[in-house]
């Protein structure tokens, strides 16, 4: 199983969404609680090359992006061979 981490704030809509569909995918995931001047938050800014929007989402320690860039990637056809083993 890949490892799938998901940056995420209270209260944010996308990431809401984001973690519906990877529970909805049926695939295990750390949610790490970024708020805004968090060490997490910086942490995500930084593995995601300078992204600042919540959530950032990274599959095997590759950043994928946010909520956007994984419902594109579903609807490629793209995201459920990077959930599989």
């Amino acid at each position: 199983m890949p490892k799938i981490e998901i940056y995420t704030q209270m209260f944010c809509p996308y990431c809401s969404r984001a973690v519906r569909v990877l529970r909805e995918k049926g695939v295990a995931f750390t949610e790490i609680d970024a708020p805004h001047g968090s060490a997490a938050r910086r942490e995500a800014t930084a593995r995601s090359n300078g992204g600042t929007t919540m959530p950032q989402i990274f599959i095997d320690d590759r950043a994928i992006g946010g909520c956007d860039e994984l419902l594109a990637l579903d609807r490629a056809g793209r995201l459920d061979p990077l959930l599989t083993p």
